[in-house]
């Protein structure tokens, strides 16, 4: 394994580049669409919620709306927290095992995601496990994350980033978090997200054996 001088800490919040007044007016118009799209699925179901439905909540013209979400499952699963945990695990040490970095930042991702939005995080899990449409375009997704996962991994290693070793390695992860998501969600969200992805991760690291079986 290649050892990489150490990398520096993230910037907080205030340290952070403000973004201008065009990206403030874009965020601003992703959020309404977002909030618009999440109180309809609440109210009526995600089939009965269209776009044109969508888009005159938030008050913007529905080609707005598939300028930001090329569909409407996008809507759903899209996030901006991949960008936040790349420098996350950028800045852990460098020496540290790349398995212990993954949990610290998947558990940044859970911080992230169920701190800060907790019932739309619920929401979207649901919609994972009960709509084919939305599981169907978390598929597609997974190879531009599964990608992301390849180069901080081969980043960390030294690796080939298109390597099949890395390769299979960032999939698995995507695909053993996509699992968690959906089991967590077909469990009524009764178990603790931070424990389960934890649990994924040894099955990752360890096999079957770590379910206790041979």
């Amino acid at each position: 394994m290649t050892r990489m001088t150490a990398a520096r800490s993230p910037l907080s919040p205030a340290d952070r580049p403000q973004p201008g007044l065009r990206e403030r007016k874009k965020i601003k118009t992703r959020e309404a669409i977002r909030t618009a799209a999440y109180g309809l699925i609440r109210e009526q179901g995600y089939d009965a919620t269209t776009i044109e439905q969508i888009a005159d909540r938030a008050e913007v013209s529905p080609s707005t709306v598939f300028r930001y979400f090329p569909a409407k499952e996008d809507i759903v699963l899209t996030d901006e927290y991949d960008a936040v945990l790349v420098e996350e695990f950028s800045a852990r040490p460098a020496d540290e095992p790349w398995a212990v970095s993954l949990r610290h930042v998947m558990r940044k991702a859970i911080a992230l995601g169920v701190g800060e939005e907790r019932e739309v995080t619920r929401l979207r899990t649901r919609l994972l496990a009960e709509v084919p449409a939305v599981r169907s375009r978390m598929l597609e997704s997974m190879s531009v994350t599964g990608r992301m996962l390849a180069r901080v991994i081969a980043g960390r290693t030294g690796l080939d980033p298109d390597g099949l070793e890395v390769r299979v390695l960032s999939m698995s992860l995507t695909g053993g978090l996509m699992e968690t998501s959906q089991y967590w969600a077909e469990h009524g969200h009764r178990d603790d997200l931070a424990d389960l992805v934890d649990r994924a991760l040894d099955v990752l690291e360890n096999g079957l054996s770590a379910a206790g079986k041979t």
